[in-house]
């Protein structure tokens, strides 16, 4: 019998800062330098193993991609069927707007109701692999709900850590999956001062902060998987994405790059747009000042609580993303994207999330000042729904007798 394909093409991790490689068969953070890793595929390899063909034939969850995933047997993914979420043609929207070829990649379906079902996925599949028995994190919710639920699928302990004003449905979600929940005041900054001081005393649990650790990215850069995918093998013209800890779009920019090495798609790469909040926008601001990172940004605060990150430990890649894209990044007002997420769920039946919502107002902004010229594809990824955050449109109705 021949011996059994590999499941995964994962090479080595390599410093994003300073270019170190690192062995990926054992438990790592962040490289000595303070730098997040990334990981490296042998492409060659994962082109004699898959095309967009033989892709085309597996079952429609992310784990698709599996050899671009660092998962190194099938028997170990933790999987809730998350992946292949719809891309939606926001026909009425897009005309209100002006851009008639807005779609919107909708990851409200995903397992939690948000993208970060993605990264926790991937990341606590990697984890289990490689024997890690907890996992400890900060979050501003999501990501928190989503990590707890995989690691209790998994068998692996949960420490959550969040500010008290995260909404309460994810701090329910962590204490239904059976997750050791704390609460700090303050910011997610705040939250991940607890996370380092709690880890040293918990042997076997690993740091799974933003880009703490190498594998939460490889599961957000499936959204550009599967974006490609489901547009025929080719990129959009353009990407709007919300932005906090920047991971969502710095892995659809890793996983475009791949996929264009590959010779899976060519062309342009699709200008990539940054959306933050007014209230909280340290990305937006050094990119106006063509900066290379950003300064951290005082009194952060928004409606849009998931891209309330007042220094996020990547911004320099995405940063990096929109420099080498020819992108964008847009700060919108809470009371503009509140206003916009009534809009789309009046245009089309979609109530998202505040964070998706500022993508909306940023698609919004960005056509009245010309940037868009309303002939593009522009891909809008809405987050999560709008049902974890039930307190941002009013269920006033009239009483009937």
């Amino acid at each position: 019998m021949p011996p059994e394909s590999p499941y995964s093409a994962l090479s080595h991790l390599e410093c994003s800062k300073c270019g170190a490689c690192r062995d990926a068969a054992i438990v790592q953070g962040r490289c000595s330098c303070g730098g997040p890793l990334l990981t490296r595929y042998d492409l060659d390899l994962v082109a004699e193993l898959a095309s967009p063909a033989a892709i085309a034939g597996r079952p429609p969850t992310l784990w698709r991609y599996h050899e671009l995933l660092p998962v190194g047997h099938r028997s170990r993914v933790v999987s809730m069927g998350e992946g292949m979420t719809p891309l939606l043609p926001l026909r009425k929207l897009g005309k209100a707007l002006g851009v008639p070829g807005l779609v919107m990649k909708d990851d409200a379906m995903l397992p939690t109701g948000t993208f970060k079902a993605r990264g926790a996925a991937v990341g606590v599949s990697r984890a289990a692999e490689l024997g890690v028995t907890g996992i400890a994190m900060p979050t501003n919710g999501n990501a928190g709900a989503a990590w707890a639920a995989y690691a209790a699928r998994a068998g692996l302990r949960a420490l959550i850590v969040m500010p008290t004003g995260s909404p309460e449905i994810t701090r329910a979600e962590c204490v239904a999956a059976g997750a050791e929940l704390r609460l700090v005041g303050g910011h997610i900054g705040d939250a991940a001062r607890v996370v380092a001081a709690e880890l040293p005393g918990r042997p076997g649990f690993q740091d799974a902060s933003t880009l703490g650790e190498p594998y939460r990215l490889d599961g957000k850069k499936t959204i550009g998987f599967e974006i490609a995918e489901q547009l025929g093998w080719r990129p959009p013209g353009v990407i709007v994405c919300p932005v906090g800890g920047g991971v969502a779009i710095i892995g659809i920019y890793l996983a475009l790059l791949q996929l264009r090495e590959l010779g899976w798609i060519g062309g342009d790469l699709p200008r990539l747009v940054a959306v933050q909040a007014s209230g909280c926008a340290p990305i937006a601001r050094a990119f106006a000042a063509r900066a290379r990172q950003s300064e951290p940004w005082p009194d952060a605060r928004t409606v849009a609580f998931g891209i309330t990150v007042p220094k996020a430990l990547g911004d320099f890649l995405v940063l990096d993303a929109l420099y080498a894209t020819e992108g964008t990044a847009v700060a919108v007002d809470d009371e503009a994207l509140l206003a916009d997420q009534r809009e789309i769920a009046r245009h089309e039946g979609c109530f998202i999330c505040p964070e998706g919502a500022a993508g909306v107002t940023a698609v919004r902004r960005l056509r009245e000042s010309g940037w868009l010229m309303g002939t593009e594809e522009v891909v809008l990824l809405n987050t999560g729904t709008g049902l974890k955050y039930p307190g941002t449109v009013p269920g006033h109705g009239h009483s009937v007798p």
